[in-house]
């Protein structure tokens, strides 16, 4: 990858993180729905970040991009949720931080998966 293109990649996780915190500071997530879509949504959204900062790291960090990934996406899970006490109508639930640890590790367990996959189709090529 040229090094040129390295830092357009940290957009991807800044962006989702942006999203993050514009929707943490909402009084009302939209309608009243079903608690566990928001356990899922808390899973998927922190997976999906974690991965993006291993693939935004990468080109630096190499293989521990995955363990940076991992701290700056807990890191911003607890931040996240400590924004929320202050948000009228949220509240700040150390399960959500839990739910999102869990997320940060699937994603993180996704992207070495991949890693080694290619890894392995690039020996027998």
């Amino acid at each position: 990858m040229s090094s040129s293109l390295a830092p357009a990649r940290l957009a991807a996780p800044l962006a989702l993180m942006a999203l993050i915190f514009y929707l943490s500071a909402q009084e009302s997530v939209g309608p009243e729905l079903p608690a566990w879509t928001r356990v899922v949504a808390h899973f998927i959204e922190y997976a999906l970040l974690a991965a993006l900062w291993s693939w935004a790291l990468a080109p630096w960090l190499g293989r521990r991009a995955l363990v940076v990934a991992a701290a700056i996406s807990l890191l911003y899970a607890i931040t996240d949720e400590y924004h929320q006490s202050f948000v009228p109508g949220r509240d700040s639930d150390p399960l959500d931080v839990l739910v999102d640890a869990l997320g940060i590790s699937t994603g993180l367990l996704a992207v070495r998966a991949v890693l080694a996959r290619r890894a392995i189709g690039s020996r027998h090529a």
